[in-house]
């Protein structure tokens, strides 16, 4: 499961068309319909914790976990601006641990797609059941085999910015169903010189179909209760590239610690 690391100083910078207003919002309905209008949620792979900002915003108190100090540190200087009380916590998604139970857990921008593994995903979402409170939602999204294999392929992608400019060289692994992109990224250092650092990442995820998710969550103790396209908010097809997915907790009665 690959860090981010100097990728994370100029991610927002790139990941600046992700809709999370949109995505946001979508949490925000479905944690109202569900009765969840205040108390403490997780973002699991928060990243440099826009969505956690979101969600502080609206009123929720929140934790924010990422395997990534790097990303954590950008988070935290967002904090530091917001004023928001944000718990990050440098810790696996895999292995997670938290103090006590809370009332939702989000997870966005393909977080889980880094989990390469049926066992993996399914460990996390056992951790998920765990720590969450009877009847807490568990909300996320996660990249199709269709998305990787069909629409990104074999491909590189270009783009630049004012001061700043990645490479992504893509290859996708049809039989084991793992994509690899490799990140060459050029970051501006002295505007009169023209000088630019640049460094290289390689990142890994898994496309996942939704029956293997349904199951797995299933099989964690989980309970399936709705799956959306994420582009068009329908139904889902075999050519929806992001999937929006929701399950609840099933196996405690009342509140209290986590098992």
């Amino acid at each position: 499961m690959e860090a981010y690391s100097d990728f994370a100083y100029v991610y927002d910078i790139f990941m600046d068309n992700t809709p999370y207003e949109k995505w946001g919002g979508f949490v925000l309905d479905r944690l109202r319909r569900a009765g969840i209008e205040d108390g403490i949620l997780l973002d699991l792979g928060c990243g440099t914790g826009n969505m956690t900002e979101l969600l502080a915003d609206a009123g929720y108190d929140m934790i924010g976990v990422d395997l990534s100090e790097e990303m954590l540190n950008v988070a935290m200087e967002k904090r530091a601006c917001s004023g928001h009380e944000i718990l990050y916590l440098a810790q696996d998604m895999r292995e997670f641990e938290l103090y006590g139970t809370v009332r939702a857990v989000v997870c966005f921008c393909d977080s889980l797609n880094y989990l390469l593994e049926e066992e993996e995903l399914a460990q996390c979402f056992r951790l998920v059941n765990n720590y969450l409170d009877p009847g807490g939602l568990f909300i996320f999204d996660f990249n199709t085999v269709y998305k990787y294999e069909t629409v990104i392929g074999d491909a590189t992608i270009a783009e630049n910015r004012d001061n700043c400019s990645f490479i992504w060289e893509n290859f996708y692994d049809s039989e084991d169903q793992i994509n690899e992109y490799d990140l060459t990224i050029f970051v501006e250092e002295d505007q009169k010189e023209g000088l630019y650092r640049r460094f290289t990442e390689t990142h890994y995820q898994r496309g996942y179909r939704l029956d293997q998710i349904r199951r797995l969550l299933e099989e964690s103790g989980l309970v399936f209760v709705e799956a959306l396209d994420a582009d068009t908010m329908q139904e889902v097809t075999e050519k929806s590239e992001r999937v929006f997915c929701i399950a609840s907790e099933h196996g405690k009665c009342g509140t209290g610690e986590a098992k």
